[in-house]
């Protein structure tokens, strides 16, 4: 490999003058990386063989701020599209590797570093790799974080949708396993929901829970205490076999205030498609 050499360069001057082979460098230097590039550029437009220039320009200049906003906005990138961290580890090592291999060659060919001076370059560019690393880990750690909790908290709200059918009246249906984490949820979002939207009266079909714990059971009763403590009537429909048998075995009962129907069609054609007055109290409709 030839390098191109003057007796005037600085070392930032030999690196911009070699970019080729520094590319060339990189790339047989990482081994797994090399074959995704194309598909990293693809996910998430990130042009690794760019970046690495950029980088180097950062570490050679000593230039600290700019390396960490640049590292700051890798990681996001990198966790918004998530792409496999051991490659972004292991391109980083080999431009680490990558560098010191042209640091070689640039002092073999300018004898300008003392003893001294290369030890202290040495620290120098391997404490500014060793930040970009822990920046952009703590960035894509944060970001990453941020991105699990917001999906969290959307997938929290699908497993309670409670849907406003008019100004008064409320429909949740309930599908799928009832843990004790979800009852919690679902305790914390309808009572919540009644209070900021005025609900008078919460339709909650349990047509898709097949089966339900004590705990669980007790705990949905407890919510529709806590509602019609807030002036907020409960309708239960679709109570299926199953549950039914369970909470009779167990000699557990809704309070006789709590109205239940067959199905939520039914429900709905009491409140709405019959005409009557949607504003009317619970107790007057059934």
């Amino acid at each position: 490999m030839n390098f191109a050499y003057e007796p005037t360069f600085h070392l930032k001057d030999f690196f911009i003058k070699n970019k080729y082979n520094f590319e060339e460098t990189l790339l047989s230097e990482a081994v797994n990386v090399k074959d995704k590039i194309d598909e990293i550029l693809r996910i998430g437009n990130i042009d690794l063989v760019n970046n690495a220039h950029e980088l180097i320009v950062y570490i050679i200049n000593g230039q600290d701020e700019d390396l960490k906003l640049f590292a700051q906005k890798e990681g996001i990138a990198w966790a918004t599209h998530s792409i496999e961290l051991t490659f972004k580890l292991e391109w980083i090592q080999a431009i680490r590797r990558t560098i010191w291999v042209f640091i070689h060659k640039f002092c073999h060919l300018s004898q300008k570093y003392k003893i001294a001076d290369f030890f202290q370059l040495e620290q120098e560019i391997n404490n500014r790799v060793d930040m970009f690393l822990n920046t952009f880990f703590i960035n894509y750690s944060t970001y990453k974080d941020s991105l699990i909790s917001a999906q969290q908290k959307l997938v929290e709200n699908l497993s309670v949708p409670i849907i406003p059918i008019n100004n008064t009246i409320s429909i949740l249906p309930l599908i799928g396993a009832m843990d004790t984490n979800r009852i919690h949820i679902l305790k914390e979002k309808v009572l919540t929901e009644v209070s900021n939207l005025r609900i008078q009266t919460l339709i909650m079909d349990l047509s898709g829970i097949a089966t339900m714990e004590e705990n669980v059971t007790y705990e949905l009763l407890k919510i529709i205490d806590g509602i019609a403590m807030m002036g907020c009537g409960t309708v239960i429909t679709g109570l299926r076999k199953e549950v039914a048998k369970e909470m009779t075995d167990l000699g557990i009962k809704f309070d006789p205030e709590t109205k239940k129907l067959g199905t939520l069609q039914q429900a709905l054609g009491d409140y709405l498609l019959l005409g009557k007055d949607a504003a009317t109290p619970l107790d007057k409709k059934l």
